[in-house]
């Protein structure tokens, strides 16, 4: 895929963001594990929450591929503020545009798409992990024109913030005649009663971002607040993860990306042995690894990307970027880390925290074992 002249701006555009706004102070964030409201409120201004999202609704009118260029730009000097609008955009805005009403649209989108608010996906619970039809305990029950949900939710991103607006919750509505679970999504705003937000997730990496647990206890919204069709939920949220995969692929590569940036830097800076670091060809090849890791990544989010915009299947292209570029991005911070040596090791310089933002990328929204899984289902291997 080649860019376009407003693709190619917009990229322009939100690497140098990153470079003179984010880079400057995102260090003391992440060593704080403190939220950058400051960060979020110029992305907002910016655009960037509402890339996707139609015109009508506040945003941008583009396309989801250009959310993609911008993740990556992101990611290639900080994570934290790539996921937080990966899952705002993707996890929290598209389920909203994609199913909801003309009224849950109209309420919600607009303040998304300017960034004032965010938008949550409560999925994943704490015994379930990639088991989750199997393993989810959430209920919904309908009483007197209400939801009334109970249950816990762990791993949330965007969950708990000042501007956190609503989270989409995936819950158990009743059973199918096989006895399968019948699982429906409900939207529910921020500071409803019986929802309960724990304290932020002491985290490894991403320590700038916002990571909760949440838990209902009899939590009440309108009838109305259901998302798209009844018993739809589970088939919602895995249409949701086939586009969020590309998003995490740009965000891996943008990582990926960022290790050669600032190994390049460094190895023309530093000297060994009486020689620039630059010069020794152990050196020269293990970053020339890392740039074909990251050339081979980019292709397969960009390729996977072009499909879905086209309408053409990409289940099995969207599972081969995440993987390709998770691992990319996984093997990169530790080559990074290597030749930094010693001052790898250090939050102050970035490839610090590239190795710590890096694992949880071959984690969240499906693990590398279950992008494997979809490949070979993709490839008619029985399941």
């Amino acid at each position: 895929m080649r860019l376009s002249e407003e693709h190619r701006q917009l990229r322009d555009t939100v690497a140098a963001f990153a470079r003179e706004v984010v880079a400057p102070v995102i260090g003391e964030y992440y060593e704080r594990c403190e939220f950058p409201y400051e960060i979020v409120a110029k992305m907002g201004a910016m655009g960037l929450f509402g890339l996707p999202i139609p015109e009508e609704y506040g945003g941008m009118g583009g396309d989801y591929f250009a959310l993609c260029l911008a993740l990556e730009e992101l990611a290639r000097v900080d994570s934290s503020v790539a996921i937080t609008l990966e899952a705002a955009v993707s996890l929290g805005a598209m389920p909203i545009l994609r199913f909801g009403t003309p009224e849950q649209k109209r309420r919600w989108l607009p303040g998304m798409a300017r960034g004032e608010i965010l938008g949550a996906f409560g999925l994943t619970e704490p015994g379930g992990g990639s088991d989750v039809p199997g393993a989810m305990r959430t209920t919904a029950v309908l009483e007197n024109g209400e939801w009334v949900i109970n249950g816990t939710k762990a791993f949330i991103t965007n969950s708990g913030t000042d501007i956190t607006g609503v989270i989409a919750v995936a819950a158990v509505t009743g059973r199918r005649e096989d006895g399968r679970p019948e699982i429906s999504t409900i939207l529910v705003p921020a500071g409803t009663p019986g929802l309960t937000v724990s304290k932020k997730y002491s985290k490894v990496g991403w320590s700038a971002s916002d990571t909760r647990e949440l838990s209902f206890t009899d939590c009440r919204v309108p009838e109305e607040n259901l998302l798209g069709v009844r018993g739809r939920g589970y088939a919602q949220f895995l249409q949701t993860l086939d586009e969020g995969r590309i998003a995490i692929a740009a965000l891996s590569v943008g990582l990926a990306q960022g290790c050669v940036d600032e190994s390049i830097k460094y190895a023309k800076e530093r000297t060994a042995f009486g020689r620039e670091l630059a010069r020794h060809q152990a050196i020269q090849f293990k970053i020339a690894d890392m740039e074909a890791r990251v050339h081979t990544a980019r292709l397969a989010y960009y390729h996977a990307a072009e499909r879905m915009l086209a309408g053409e299947p990409f289940k099995k292209e969207a599972a081969i970027a995440k993987l390709v570029a998770s691992n990319a991005a996984m093997d990169n911070a530790r080559d990074a880390t290597q030749i930094f040596g010693g001052y790898g090791f250090m939050n102050e310089y970035p490839v610090g925290r590239f190795y710590r933002d890096a694992k949880i990328l071959e984690i969240g929204e499906g693990t590398s074992e279950i992008q494997r899984m979809l490949i070979a289902r993709e490839l008619g291997l029985p399941s």
